[in-house]
C-alpha cells in the first residue's frame, strides 16, 4: 500500500500533460477539414493537401515533444518519420531516408572529433593555454570562449567549431567545480553561450554554413544580381561581432557565474599543462588530421576542383582515419551520443516533410501576404521573423528558400530592395535560439547536460527578442549609413 502510494505520488502528471497536448495538436490538425488556399500578391493558388496537413500536424506535436522533453529528444525524432509512414504523409522510404542525409553524417563526424580531441588530450592542452590568457575571472573566461568561438566559425563551418571547442569548455569547466555533472549557471551560460555564437560568427563570412550560399544562388536566379564574398562579409561582420558581444552581456545577466573569479585558477592550468609533457603522437596525428580536412573544406569556397567534393565526404573522411592510426578503438564509437544525432535527423526529416508536401510554401505565403500593405519596414522584419521562426524547426538553408523567393516577388510592390531582405534573412537564419533542433551547435551544446530543451527555450526567448532588436537596427540604421539602398526610388 505504501509503495503504490509513493508510486502515485512519484507520477509525473506535466509530462502527460505535454505528451497528450503533442498528441491531441496532431490529431486536431490531422483531422481537421481542409484549409483554405493560400494566395500570393500575383494571385497564384497554394493549396494544402491532405499531406501538407499532416506534416504540419506531425511539426506541431515534435515541437511540443522537444520543447517539453516528454521523451528522449531523439525518441521524439523517431516519432516524426514514424508518423509520417504510419499516416501515409510520405513514404516510409523517403522519410527515414532524411535520417541519413549527409547533414546528419556531419554530426556524428563532428561529433567523433570532439571525442579524439578529449581523448587525446588535446583540449586539456588547448583549455590551459587559454586560461593561462584570460585569467581567473569567469566573466572574461565567458568572454574569451566567446570571441574564440566566433573567431573561429569565419574560416570553418559552425558545426565543426562546437564540436571542436566543446570538449575544451568541458575541460574548462572540470576546473570551475568539483563536480561537472552538476548544472550551474556558468555551466548554462558557457555551454550555451557556444551555441549562440557559433551561430552570429557563421553569419559574417560564407565559410560559416551552407546557408549563406544558397541564399547568395537564390537571390542571383531571382534578381540577376552577384553578391560578392567580401560584400557579404562587410555587410555582416559588424551585426555578427556585435551580436556576440551582446551574448556575451547576455549571459552575464541572465547565467551570471555563481563565483566571480576561480582562485588560483591561472596557475592551476600552469601546472596541469606543465604536466602533460610534450606532444603525444596521437595528439599530432589528431591535430594534423582534423586541421587537413579543415584547411580542405575552407579552400571549396576559392578552388573550383574542390566544390564537387562533398564536405561531410571529407569529415566522414577523419573518422576513417581516426580508426586506420588507432586512435580511436570500437568502445569509442559505441559511446557515440546517438540521441543527439537521432535528434538532428528527426529536424531532417520534418524539414524535408514540410518542404515536399508543400506546408512550407503554404505558411509563407499566407504569413508575407499578411504584411503586403505595410510599411517596408515592418514587411522585412515580419520576413526576419517568419524565417527566425522556421530556422528553429527546419534547416536554415530550408527556410531560407521557402521565404526568400516570395519576399523577393513581393518586395518591389513595397518599394523595398532585395539586397535588405536577402541580409537581414541571412542574420535571423544563422541564430536559431529557441529549439535544439535549430543548429548542429546547440545540440551539442546539449551533449553537456547543463540545461534542458525547455531550458534553452526559455532562455532562447529574451535571446532572439535581442536578435530582432538587432536585425531592426541594422535594417534601419546601420546598412543605410554602410551605403546599402534599403528602399527602391519612387517609380523606380
Amino acid at each position: 500500500m505504501t509503495a503504490a502510494t509513493k508510486t502515485a505520488e512519484s507520477f509525473d502528471w506535466k509530462r502527460l500533460i505535454f505528451m497528450l497536448l503533442g498528441v491531441g495538436l496532431f490529431t486536431i490538425v490531422y483531422y481537421s477539414p481542409a484549409w483554405p488556399d493560400a494566395v500570393d500578391p500575383q494571385g497564384q493558388h497554394f493549396l494544402l493537401s491532405r499531406e501538407g496537413k499532416g506534416a504540419l500536424a506531425v511539426f506541431l506535436l515534435a515541437g511540443t515533444w522537444w520543447v517539453f522533453e516528454v521523451v528522449p529528444i531523439g525518441v521524439t525524432s523517431l516519432m516524426i518519420g514514424i508518423l509520417q509512414a504510419m499516416f501515409l504523409i510520405r513514404p516510409a522510404k523517403a522519410a527515414f531516408k532524411d535520417f541519413m542525409d549527409p547533414s546528419v553524417m556531419f554530426i556524428f563526424a563532428s561529433l567523433v572529433i570532439g571525442t579524439v580531441f578529449t581523448k587525446t588530450g588535446l583540449t586539456k592542452r588547448l583549455a590551459y593555454k587559454m586560461l593561462d590568457i584570460v585569467g581567473e575571472r569567469t566573466s572574461m573566461i565567458y568572454l574569451g570562449s566567446f570571441v574564440v568561438c566566433a573567431a573561429l566559425t569565419h574560416i570553418m563551418a559552425h558545426t565543426a567549431v562546437a564540436a571542436t571547442l566543446y570538449p575544451l569548455l568541458i575541460a574548462i569547466y572540470s576546473l570551475y567545480t568539483d563536480d561537472p555533472k552538476t548544472p550551474t549557471k556558468f555551466g548554462k551560460g558557457l555551454f550555451m553561450g557556444m551555441a549562440y555564437v557559433a551561430g552570429a560568427g557563421s553569419i559574417v563570412t560564407l565559410l560559416g554554413a551552407a546557408r549563406g550560399a544558397v541564399a547568395l544562388g537564390f537571390y542571383k536566379d531571382i534578381m540577376d544580381k552577384d553578391i560578392t564574398f567580401f560584400e557579404l562579409s562587410y555587410y555582416m561582420a559588424p551585426i555578427g561581432w556585435l551580436m556576440t558581444f551582446l551574448l556575451w552581456g547576455f549571459f552575464m545577466v541572465v547565467c551570471k557565474p555563481e563565483k566571480k573569479t576561480i582562485p588560483g585558477l591561472r596557475e592551476k592550468a600552469r601546472e596541469l599543462n606543465a604536466s602533460l609533457g610534450s606532444l603525444k603522437r596521437n595528439e599530432i596525428m589528431a591535430a594534423l588530421i582534423v586541421g587537413i580536412a579543415i584547411v580542405i573544406m575552407s579552400l571549396r569556397s576559392f578552388i573550383p576542383a574542390l566544390q564537387a567534393i562533398d564536405k561531410t565526404a571529407i569529415i566522414l573522411m577523419t573518422t576513417v582515419l581516426f580508426y586506420v592510426f588507432k586512435i580511436l578503438d570500437l568502445k569509442d564509437l559505441e559511446e557515440v551520443p546517438w540521441n543527439i544525432i537521432l535528434l538532428f535527423a528527426g529536424a531532417m526529416s520534418i524539414g524535408f516533410c514540410l518542404w515536399e508536401t508543400g506546408a512550407a510554401k503554404w505558411m509563407a505565403v499566407n504569413w508575407l501576404t499578411m504584411f503586403q500593405e505595410a510599411h517596408w519596414f515592418v514587411f522585412v522584419m515580419s520576413i526576419a521573423f517568419f524565417v527566425m521562426m522556421m530556422t528553429n524547426f527546419i534547416m536554415n538553408v530550408a527556410a531560407i528558400a521557402i521565404s526568400l523567393p516570395v519576399a523577393l516577388v513581393i518586395a518591389p510592390y513595397l518599394g523595398v530592395t532585395g539586397e535588405v531582405i536577402l541580409f537581414s534573412s541571412l542574420i535571423v537564419a544563422g541564430m536559431p535560439f529557441l529549439l535544439l533542433v535549430g543548429a548542429a551547435p546547440n545540440a551539442i551544446a546539449y551533449n553537456s547536460k547543463q540545461f534542458t530543451s525547455g531550458e534553452f527555450f526559455m532562455y532562447g526567448v529574451p535571446a532572439s527578442i535581442l536578435l530582432m532588436i538587432v536585425t531592426g537596427f541594422a535594417v534601419y540604421v546601420l546598412w543605410p549609413l554602410m551605403g546599402m539602398s534599403t528602399t527602391l526610388p519612387v517609380g523606380g
